[in-house]
């Protein structure tokens, strides 16, 4: 049975309006102290004296709505140290080896049905040109350019699969948007990246790549809602956390804001997020982590 079906049905209720109390999680998400070197227990707790300590049914909903609560976990039980620095995901008890120790490369296919037939687990990276896809795929491996990177946008016009471990794959998809790509080829891809999404049995996730650095793009917040409205299982990766400056002098922090708050708009319970950069290494062993819990649910 696809993931997808599995784990969208597990999903919580729609959303609410969360009474005036602050949660017990609030300040998790738009505090991003920990950019720089984040560490299992450095997310702030709510002072008692300053802030009523929400019900548990508080917190159970709002664990419902804003974090992204796996399989295997209630959330009525959910606290700070099971989530994740700098993202909303709760780990469960599904999440187990998430080391990569070896991985090559198997091929690169023009279309969805010619890609590796067995039933191995993959992950799909997707994102907009010059996202930082490559540099992610070769900070996950920690091989250099086993993905390669390129100034030129729409570089890489094939599916390409990347085994892991002898047990899963990274596909790396074709972007989107890319300025310098012709027309028809830029409909030809689509057309063959949509395919792939809606037949791929063995897709545990797509890995939806957000550049932090600048303001939320249309094109990306149209992608996650294509993704959204075929059920295809999404977290969104927000790359380039390191820059501290946006493109239009906005921070990575601020960006990352409003982007959720977009989504908020057409998604009842926020998918999970995390921040990365492949530079510095941030969030690389979390998110790892994250699709290791992801892989082992699907293998069940």
């Amino acid at each position: 049975m696809l993931l997808r079906n599995r784990l969208f049905t597990l999903l919580p209720p729609p959303s609410f309006h969360l009474p005036s109390t602050k949660p017990l999680f609030s300040t998790l998400f738009f505090n991003y102290s920990t950019l720089k070197s984040p560490k299992p227990n450095s997310i702030p707790h709510v002072s008692a004296s300053k802030t009523a300590k929400p019900s548990t049914s508080d917190a159970a909903r709002f664990a419902r709505t804003v974090l992204f609560v796996p399989p295997g976990v209630d959330p009525d039980e959910v606290t700070e140290d099971m989530v994740l620095p700098g993202s909303n995901i709760v780990i469960g008890p599904y999440a187990g080896h998430s080391q990569i120790k070896e991985v090559e490369f198997v091929k690169s296919s023009s279309r969805a049905r010619d890609c590796p037939r067995d039933d191995r687990p993959e992950f799909a990276i997707l994102g907009r040109s010059n996202v930082g896809k490559s540099s992610l795929i070769n900070s996950l491996v920690r091989k250099k350019e086993i993905a390669l990177t390129s100034k030129k946008p729409g570089k890489t016009q094939f599916i390409n699969h990347f085994l892991v471990n002898r047990s899963w794959y990274i596909v790396d998809l074709p972007g989107y948007g890319f300025a310098k790509a012709p027309d028809s080829a830029r409909t030809d891809w689509s057309a063959f990246t949509k395919g792939y999404f809606l037949n791929r049995e063995t897709l545990v996730a797509v890995l939806l790549l957000i550049d932090a650095s600048v303001p939320p793009q249309k094109i990306d917040l149209d992608c996650a809602n294509w993704l959204g409205r075929n059920n295809i299982p999404l977290t969104f990766v927000f790359t380039k956390c390191d820059k501290m400056k946006g493109g239009k002098g906005t921070r990575p922090d601020e960006n990352i804001r409003k982007f959720q708050e977009l989504i908020r708009q057409n998604y009842q319970e926020h998918p999970p997020w995390i921040m990365t950069s492949s530079v510095t290494g941030l969030g690389r062993d979390e998110l790892l982590l994250h699709m290791s819990q992801l892989r082992n649910y699907w293998d069940q």
